[in-house]
């Protein structure tokens, strides 16, 4: 299958095909923590993780101040619609021109790690931008409490709400490597429960983690293959200034990837996946002014263009072949 000439289910022909537009994505910060950061499990976070708690590129309206007493402010509201006010003037910076439509993506940290009522106001608020066709929220699936899936498939009734929850890998030894901080059992646990409230779940997958092999991380992405997910994000190992994993490779040097050997890899994964699951990335950024390594992952569009060129070369499409 041909996804308006890519071979593979892209998020934005995914989102033209149910919105008939273009939707842009807008990251934004809700003010929350995470329970690998605030005590709870550590202090340190994932040992990839970077300050800004996987989201360097979102805006920021220093939310945290207004959920430290467990409550949502009255200001909450102007806050969140802010953000996207602000997110779609960069937009329109960049692209010449002003987006319609947005995919309003909460991603810093543990988007569902707060008390419900501000969860509500935070959500509800996003969702009721007149530009914002869909929420999608970044979390962790061990802070998916009952309340908080209900809140969820509420608001699904009004505006599509993605879930998107940062596996990374299946292999229980780098789980605790990176310091995920909770086992696979409970990632299954969550997606059978975020599935029965019909909420729509994207997994994050890390390729290139140390002392993982090839085999390894394509076992990952079969087994999700196999699971009832509807999005996946392939996410290049990126070491950033710091993290603990900068210190690591410092202190303990690890092959990182070529593009080249990326780019196959990624082929293959692709080629495993299922073709009704969407792929929302391939790759991933790094802000240039932390990255230490892979430092070719920088040029995003040299990668994607030349990734382009692989899969045509190769002839391969989403869900047509198994790697040798």
């Amino acid at each position: 299958m041909d996804w308006n000439g890519k071979p593979y289910h892209s998020l934005d022909w995914e989102l033209k095909k149910r919105f008939g537009t273009k939707v842009y994505k807008v990251a934004l910060d809700g003010g929350m923590t995470c329970p690998n950061r605030d005590g709870t499990l550590g202090r340190r976070g994932c040992i990839f993780c970077s300050e800004g708690g996987s989201g360097d590129f979102a805006a920021k309206q220093n939310l945290s101040a207004l959920s430290a007493n467990g409550t949502a402010s009255p200001d909450l509201s102007l806050a969140v619609q802010m953000q996207i006010e602000e997110a779609g003037l960069r937009i329109r910076h960049k692209m010449g021109k002003s987006p319609e439509s947005y995919l309003a993506y909460f991603q810093s940290y543990t988007n569902t790690y707060a008390p419900v009522p501000y969860l509500r106001t935070l959500f509800s608020s996003a969702i009721a931008h007149p530009s914002v066709r869909a929420l999608a929220i970044g979390t962790r699936p061990d802070c998916l409490s009952d309340e908080v899936l209900d809140l969820c498939e509420e608001l699904n009734q009004i505006k599509p709400v993605w879930i998107e929850l940062g596996l990374q890998t299946i292999h229980e030894e780098s789980a605790r490597f990176i310091r995920r901080g909770y086992p696979l059992s409970c990632f299954e646990d969550a997606l059978e429960r975020l599935r029965a409230h019909n909420l729509e779940t994207i997994v994050h997958v890390i390729l290139g983690l140390p002392g993982e092999s090839r085999e390894d991380m394509l076992k990952t992405v079969s087994w999700l293959g196999s699971r009832d997910i509807q999005g996946i994000k392939l996410q290049l190992l990126h070491i950033l200034r710091g993290t603990d994993l900068c210190t690591y490779y410092e202190n303990h040097p690890f092959s990182v990837f070529s593009m080249e050997e990326y780019l196959d890899l990624v082929i293959d994964c692709v080629s495993i996946l299922p073709p009704e699951i969407v792929i929302h990335r391939l790759t991933g950024d790094g802000p240039k002014s932390l990255l230490v390594a892979p430092l070719w992952s920088a040029n995003k569009r040299l990668v994607l263009n030349t990734l382009t060129r692989r899969f045509k070369e190769r002839n391969i499409y989403q869900g047509c072949a198994r790697p040798h």
